[in-house]
């Protein structure tokens, strides 16, 4: 699957890499945050000794930043899904295979109040989190 960098994007990347000397391909925006995806075995270092790195970033940018691990495959759907939305949580995640259509979706429980803060205003999150799982997973995303 392949994404779309456009020039905003790109400009974060290379501030990114030039801050923390780690060079990656993903970065998206989910509820006005940035979010970089990088290798396991680099989050600390993209992170910085006492945050000093997110905190350099946060500053220039005037947002908040998340680095967060690359899922290897789809059985790190969950714990990738948690970290976008954190501190917001959720019930569980089911992945479904309809071999019938040839779809398979990713499915979010939630309850009332999270189910709420997970769609957000005119379902801005929502949508933000579809393209999300689109692009990482090629699966469609559902709240239930």
């Amino acid at each position: 699957m392949t994404k779309v960098i456009n020039m905003q994007d790109l400009r974060y990347l290379n501030l990114f890499e030039k801050i923390t000397r780690i060079s990656t391909r993903f970065c998206f925006k989910y509820n006005e945050a940035i979010i970089f995806c990088v290798p396991k075995r680099l989050v600390s270092k993209g992170v910085g000794a006492g945050g000093e790195n997110i905190k350099h970033l946060s500053r220039i940018l005037r947002r908040k930043i998340k680095i967060i691990p690359i899922p290897q495959g789809i059985q790190h759907a969950k714990i990738f899904i948690s970290a976008i939305v954190r501190p917001v949580t959720f019930k569980d995640l089911e992945i479904t295979e309809d071999t019938i259509k040839g779809t398979s979706e990713i499915i979010l429980n939630a309850g009332s109040q999270n189910k709420a803060a997970l769609i957000g205003r005119n379902k801005r999150r929502f949508l933000e989190m579809q393209q999300i799982v689109r692009d990482f997973f090629g699966k469609e995303f559902r709240i239930v």
